[in-house]
This record gives C-alpha cells, structure tokens and sequence, in this order.
C-alpha cells in the first residue's frame, strides 16, 4: 500500500473509530472488494491503466454512494486516486484489512499494531495522506486558524528544548508523549490542529519540528496555496513580504504565503525554503563562502613551488 493512501486510510478510520463506525465500514469494505473481485466488468476497468483515473473514480463513486457509508466510498475511491491501475485491487484488499484490523483494535480483541518502518519520503508521503484525510471538508477560515495554530506550535516547539526532547523520546511510550500534546492543546485548538500535532510526533521523531513543519505545509497546500519558510536577520515589513511572495508567486506559478521568523545568525539578508528550493541570500552564507574561498587560496598559495 502506498504510504499516502495508508495515512489517508488510517486518518478516515480513526473517524470512523470515534464515530462508532469502525466495524461497519469494515464490513462494507470487506463486500466492496469481494464484489471488485467477484465482477471481471468492473475488475477490468479499475486496473485498466487506458481508462482515466477520473473515469474510474466515477464508476465507483456513481456504484457506491447511498448504498454505503461515506467514509467507505471516501477510501475506495481514494485508492484509485492514489495507486496506479494494476495495484488497485491489492490495495482494496490492504485497506480491508486495515480497517478489520482497526475495528478489532476498537472492540479491544487486538494490540495495535506498529506502523511500518518508512524512510523520510515514505513518512512524509504518509503524513500528507492523513493529513488530507483531516482537512477534508474545512472550509477556508478553518484550514487558516488549523495552519495558525499548527505554525505557532511548531515555533514553540522549535524554541522549547525540554519539550522537544519529550516529543522526539522514543523511549517514552508513544501514548505518553500523545498525552503531552493533548495536555497542551485540547480546548484551546481546533481538533484539527490536534490531530494532525499528534500524528506528527508519531514515526520518525528524529525531526519533530521538521514533521510539524511539513504538516502546516500540507494545511497550506490544502487552501491552494504554497508555504515560503523565510529566516531572516531582522524584522521585515508589509510592503517587503508582499514583494517576496509576488516574486516567489512568478517564480513557481503559485500563490505563496510567508512564514516569517527571525534568525540573528544569519547576520543579514535571508533564507528561504519552498518545499525542496532554497534561496541562502544570507549574509552569514556570503561570509561562508568568502572564507571558503580565502582558505582555497591560501592552501594554493603554500602548496606552490618557489
């Protein structure tokens, strides 16, 4: 199963979990993949890969909805948005399984099992999952305030060394270190918010702030927009930050929403990340360079023959 449909997965069954639902959307997922398999018409077109994934999302969505809960037809259809064509019906079967597995979990016949072992793209992937699971259905004054509240936690999480090192304990039982978080944000965040913290601290926790970063990412991907993490040396006004993001905007053809902190270190100018692209203008970076250059030289200089 791919790491995004299973943190998808996972996400709409822990709703159906707190809604009482968890044996039953199992169930129904269990009939959905015995009737996929049971029916060489419909099998065929879900792996067709000359059929349109929209093609194929609206065959089930068009066979299922009214008929089945709709956290059921969120998961089928999710499968065929996230797996290619061949995998589709591996992938029906696998999300079955987890959700007998979880409504198991709910009736107290079964431990919960641990999560698979990810690198940090498959973590990440896993986490944009869940976190699109979650966000699905906010409108945009909600998604802002979930985007707000993930952002300042991440900077006093950044900033607290005692509390990131309890988060980022893996010797602290997971449930310990849950319960941390929910002691700090329950009633004063939207569950969203908390929801998403507390996955963000499950995994990898080697970088927790890192984790807590990318999921206020996946917040502003959800609105439409993308997140520009800018570091600089002093405080920057309005009418500087607007022309930041129009020039990121024209860069990757994306509107583009700054999360300014301050970071003396750098000396001056600034650092700025969009996803996997970084512009170091620092001040402190020229300097590095600088000196790289100088050591470069004189290493050259002593090395020549007289």
């Amino acid at each position: 199963m791919h790491p995004t449909l299973r943190g998808y997965a996972v996400a709409v069954l822990e709703t159906a979990a707190a809604e009482g639902a968890a044996a039953e959307v199992a169930a129904e997922l269990g009939q959905v993949t015995a009737l996929v398999a049971g029916n060489d018409q419909l099998a065929t077109t879900l792996s067709d890969v000359a059929v349109p994934r929209p093609a194929r999302r609206a065959v089930l969505a068009d066979l299922l909805t009214g008929r089945v809960l709709p956290a059921t037809v969120q998961l089928v259809t999710r499968v065929v948005e996230v797996e290619r064509a061949p995998e589709v019906l591996p992938a029906l079967h696998d999300v079955t399984e987890l959700a007998r597995a979880e409504a198991e979990r709910v009736e107290g016949e079964t431990v919960v099992a641990e999560e698979p072992v990810l690198g940090r793209t498959g973590h990440r992937q896993l986490l944009a999952g869940y976190a699109a699971a979650v966000l699905h259905g906010l409108d945009v004054a909600q998604l802002e305030a979930v985007e707000d509240e993930l952002f300042r936690l991440t900077r006093i999480v950044e900033s607290h060394d005692p509390l990131r090192r309890a988060l980022a304990d893996r010797n602290l039982p997971l449930d310990h270190r849950r319960q941390v978080l929910d002691d700090l944000l329950r009633n004063k965040v939207h569950p969203a918010t908390l929801r998403l913290a507390v996955r963000a601290i499950s995994g990898r926790v080697r970088d927790i702030v890192g984790n807590l970063d990318w999921m206020v990412e996946q917040v502003a991907t959800a609105r439409g927009w993308r997140l520009a993490r800018v570091r600089t040396a002093r405080a920057i006004g309005a009418d500087e930050q607007r022309q930041v993001a129009d020039a990121l905007a024209q860069l990757i053809g994306q509107p583009v929403e700054l999360q300014v902190s301050l970071d003396p270190d750098l000396l001056g100018g600034a650092v700025i990340e969009v996803g996997d692209l970084l512009i170091d203008a620092s001040a402190r970076h020229r300097l590095d360079q600088l000196h790289d250059v100088l050591l470069g030289s004189e290493g050259a200089t002593r090395g020549a023959k007289t």
